[in-house]
């Protein structure tokens, strides 16, 4: 099993700033593809960005790109999202979630594990 704890989540104003953290245990996190998606209240889960084991490759959600960017310490087994720029449309909790397989995942249920998740509230 791997045990995934995402934290760094809060309330910011429209135009701000946070970065998410999710630390692993468990596993050799360095194997695995790590995966940040979010869900607002009434809406579905949707993907946000997603990271190869290597942090070779990279992918985002066309609704963040050139705002937020997914990046990963294997030594510390822990991911990161900085997100910047941010609207009252990215409110929702993120989650992030863990592949053995590299590749483009973009389903949650594609993947192997996930945390609890992170409020994240922007406001206007």
């Amino acid at each position: 099993q791997m045990r995934l704890v995402e934290s760094g989540g809060g309330l910011v104003q429209a135009g701000g700033s946070l970065r998410l953290s999710c630390a692993a245990s468990g596993r050799i996190f360095s194997m695995y593809t790590m995966g940040w998606f979010r869900q607002a209240p009434g809406k579905e889960r949707e993907f946000v960005a997603a990271i190869w084991w290597s942090g070779s490759r990279t992918y985002y959600a066309d609704s963040v790109k050139g705002r937020f960017t997914i990046s990963r310490d294997n030594a510390k087994n822990t991911v990161y999202l900085q997100m910047n720029s941010l609207k009252p449309e990215d409110t929702a909790v993120y989650y992030c979630a863990a592949k053995i397989r590299p590749g483009r995942f973009t389903t949650i249920e594609e993947y192997d594990y996930r945390g609890q998740g992170t409020q994240v509230t922007v406001s206007s």
